[in-house]
Protein backbone atom coordinates (compact mmCIF):
# COMPACT_ATOMS: atom_id res chain seq x y z
CA UNK A 1 0.00 0.00 0.00
CA UNK A 2 3.02 2.34 0.68
CA UNK A 3 4.24 2.22 -2.79
CA UNK A 4 0.88 2.93 -4.02
CA UNK A 5 0.69 5.93 -2.12
CA UNK A 6 3.95 7.06 -3.49
CA UNK A 7 3.07 5.69 -7.02
CA UNK A 8 0.27 8.06 -6.74
CA UNK A 9 2.27 10.94 -5.35
CA UNK A 10 5.47 11.15 -7.37
CA UNK A 11 4.11 12.95 -10.65
CA UNK A 12 2.04 15.61 -8.16
CA UNK A 13 5.02 17.00 -6.57
CA UNK A 14 8.27 18.83 -7.41
CA UNK A 15 10.53 17.04 -4.43
CA UNK A 16 9.46 13.54 -5.21
CA UNK A 17 12.84 12.54 -3.15
CA UNK A 18 10.91 13.86 0.22
CA UNK A 19 7.97 12.12 0.34
CA UNK A 20 7.58 9.83 3.52
CA UNK A 21 5.15 7.45 4.19
CA UNK A 22 4.67 5.94 7.41
CA UNK A 23 1.92 3.11 8.29
CA UNK A 24 0.40 2.61 11.56
CA UNK A 25 -1.23 -0.98 12.35
CA UNK A 26 -4.03 -0.84 14.68
CA UNK A 27 -6.37 -3.65 15.86
CA UNK A 28 -9.71 -2.16 13.74
CA UNK A 29 -7.32 0.22 11.35
CA UNK A 30 -4.52 0.87 9.43
CA UNK A 31 -3.62 4.65 9.35
CA UNK A 32 -0.83 5.65 6.74
CA UNK A 33 0.93 9.45 6.96
CA UNK A 34 2.24 11.16 4.17
CA UNK A 35 4.84 13.74 4.36
CA UNK A 36 5.93 15.89 1.28
CA UNK A 37 7.86 18.99 1.22
CA UNK A 38 5.82 22.42 2.71
CA UNK A 39 5.82 23.40 -1.00
CA UNK A 40 3.84 20.35 -2.31
CA UNK A 41 1.23 20.20 0.42
CA UNK A 42 -1.33 22.46 -1.73
CA UNK A 43 -0.43 20.24 -4.87
CA UNK A 44 -1.45 17.22 -3.20
CA UNK A 45 -4.47 18.42 -1.86
CA UNK A 46 -5.34 20.16 -4.63
CA UNK A 47 -8.33 22.71 -4.74
CA UNK A 48 -10.79 22.48 -2.71
CA UNK A 49 -9.26 19.41 -1.37
CA UNK A 50 -10.68 17.25 -4.73
CA UNK A 51 -6.88 15.72 -5.49
CA UNK A 52 -6.26 14.75 -1.83
CA UNK A 53 -9.97 13.17 -1.88
CA UNK A 54 -9.47 11.43 -5.05
CA UNK A 55 -6.10 9.57 -3.73
CA UNK A 56 -7.64 8.62 -0.30
CA UNK A 57 -10.64 6.97 -2.54
CA UNK A 58 -8.44 4.86 -4.49
CA UNK A 59 -6.35 3.88 -1.56
CA UNK A 60 -9.72 2.93 0.79
CA UNK A 61 -10.86 0.88 -2.62
CA UNK A 62 -7.65 -1.09 -2.83
CA UNK A 63 -7.49 -1.34 1.49
CA UNK A 64 -11.26 -3.63 1.43
CA UNK A 65 -8.77 -6.68 1.57
CA UNK A 66 -7.36 -6.18 4.44
CA UNK A 67 -10.86 -6.19 6.77
CA UNK A 68 -9.62 -3.51 8.32
CA UNK A 69 -10.80 0.47 7.37
CA UNK A 70 -7.67 2.34 6.03
CA UNK A 71 -7.14 6.14 6.54
CA UNK A 72 -4.85 8.47 4.81
CA UNK A 73 -3.38 11.43 7.07
CA UNK A 74 -1.75 14.51 4.52
CA UNK A 75 0.48 15.66 6.87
Amino acid sequence: MKSLIQTIIEPLVDHPELIVVTEKDEPNKIVYHLEVHPDDVGKVIGKNGRIAKSIRTVVYAAGMKTNKKVYLDIM
